[in-house]
C-alpha cells in the first residue's frame, strides 16, 4: 500500500518549512504569494490530504454545521423518508454550506442534555433548527455559545434567534380562496395538529378565506401525526365521511397520501373531490393528477437560512425573514360539478 504523503513530504517537495505549509493550510497570511503557490502545487502533485481534525483544532473550528430535525418515534428516519420537503431544504443548505467550506451533520433531539452533549462533542460551529422543539431545548441553547438559525418557528421563546419563515396564513388563504372561486362551498381543512403554530396559522388563513367567500368553515380533520404519506392516506376515512367537495391539505405529502387512498376507493380527483396542498415539493408536478399547491420556494428558504447562519458565525446579526408564497394551479382542482352541488 502506498504511503500517504505527510506535511513533512509537502514541505520537502516545496522547499519550505513545515510551518509554512501549516500557514497555507490554515490560511494564515505569514507567507509570500510565491511560497503559497509552491505549497499548493506540491499538495496537488503529491495528492496530500490534510488532517481536518488537526486543522480544526488549530483554527478552533470544526467546519461543521448541525441540522436538528423533529423526532418521530425517537428517530429522524420517518421524517426523512416520507417528507421530501426536508430533503429539498437540506440540499439547499448543503450547497450553500459547501461553497463556504462547511459540512453538515444531521440529528434529532428530544432532551436538552442530549442537545448539549451533541453540540459540544462535535464542536459544531453553527446550528439550524427545522420546526418545532420544546422550550427546554432553547433554554439550553442560551447556555452554549453557538450561533443558531431557526426555520418554521413562531413560539415566543424563540424570538431571540434569527429565523426564516414563510407567509403560512397567506398560503392557506390563497389555496382556500382558489377552491371557493371554483364554486366549492364545502371546503375541508386537513392537517396534523392545530397546536403546532404553523398548522394554526394555516388554519387561520383557511378560515379567513371562508369568511370572505361567504361560506362556512368545516370542522378540521387532524391526523395528529407527522407530515407523511401515511397521514394523508389514513385521513381519507374521515374526509370521505364528510360532505366536502374540496380539501385543503397543509402539506403536499398529506395531499398525495389522501389522493392515493381516494383512488383506491374509486373517488376521482378532481372530478369527485378537488384537493390542494402546500409546499410545492418536486414530486407534486409529476403526480397523477399533478397537484395544485402553494409554492413556498423551499430551495430559497434553505439557502436563506444557511446564509443567515454563516453571517451569524462571522459575528453578524442577521434579521428575521419571512418569505412570500404563491398559488400554483395544476390538475387536482376543478370547478364544482353540478352533480356535487
Amino acid at each position: 500500500m502506498k504511503k500517504r504523503p505527510t506535511i513533512t513530504d509537502v514541505a520537502k517537495h516545496a522547499g519550505v518549512s513545515k510551518a509554512s505549509v501549516s500557514y497555507v493550510l490554515n490560511n494564515v497570511k505569514k507567507v509570500s504569494q510565491s511560497t503559497k503557490e509552491r505549497v499548493l502545487l506540491s499538495i496537488e502533485e503529491l495528492g496530500y490530504e490534510p488532517d481536518f481534525t488537526a486543522v480544526s483544532l488549530t483554527r478552533q473550528r470544526s467546519q461543521l454545521i448541525g441540522i436538528i430535525l423533529p423526532l418521530v418515534n425517537q428517530s429522524i428516519a420517518s421524517v426523512m423518508r416520507e417528507n421530501t420537503y426536508y430533503n429539498e431544504m437540506i440540499s439547499a443548505v448543503e450547497q450553500r454550506a459547501r461553497e463556504s467550506g462547511f459540512d453538515l451533520l444531521l440529528t434529532g433531539l428530544s432532551r436538552p442534555e442530549h442537545y448539549r452533549t451533541w453540540v459540544q462533542k462535535r464542536k459544531l460551529d453553527g446550528l439550524l433548527f427545522f420546526g418545532l422543539f420544546p422550550k427546554e431545548i432553547y433554554d439550553e441553547m442560551r447556555s452554549i455559545d453557538v450561533p443558531a438559525v431557526l426555520i418554521d418557528t413562531y413560539e415566543e421563546h424563540t424570538d431571540r434567534y434569527p429565523s426564516v419563515n414563510i407567509e403560512d396564513e397567506k398560503g392557506a388563504y390563497l389555496a382556500t380562496r382558489h377552491l371557493a372561486e371554483l364554486g366549492h362551498t364545502r371546503i375541508l381543512f386537513t392537517g396534523t395538529n392545530l397546536k403546532n403554530p404553523v398548522e394554526n396559522y394555516r388554519f387561520q388563513g383557511y378560515q379567513r378565506a371562508c369568511r370572505e367567500s361567504g361560506i362556512a368553515s368545516m370542522h378540521p380533520v387532524e391526523t395528529f401525526h407527522y407530515h407523511g404519506f401515511k397521514s394523508g392516506y389514513e385521513a381519507a376515512e374521515k374526509v370521505t365521511a364528510t360532505d366536502a367537495t374540496a380539501v385543503f391539505c397543509t402539506s403536499d405529502i398529506i395531499a398525495q397520501g389522501l389522493i392515493r387512498a381516494l383512488f383506491e376507493q374509486g373517488i376521482r380527483v378532481p372530478e369527485d373531490l378537488s384537493v390542494a396542498g402546500f409546499d410545492d415539493i418536486h414530486s407534486s408536478r409529476y403526480s397523477i393528477p399533478s397537484l395544485t399547491t402553494i409554492r413556498q420556494q423551499i430551495q430559497l428558504k434553505g439557502d436563506a437560512a444557511a446564509g443567515k447562519l454563516l453571517e451569524a458565525m462571522k459575528g453578524g446579526s442577521p434579521e428575521p425573514e419571512v418569505l412570500d408564497v404563491s398559488l400554483i394551479v395544476r390538475e387536482s382542482t376543478a370547478p364544482l360539478s353540478k352533480g356535487s352541488a
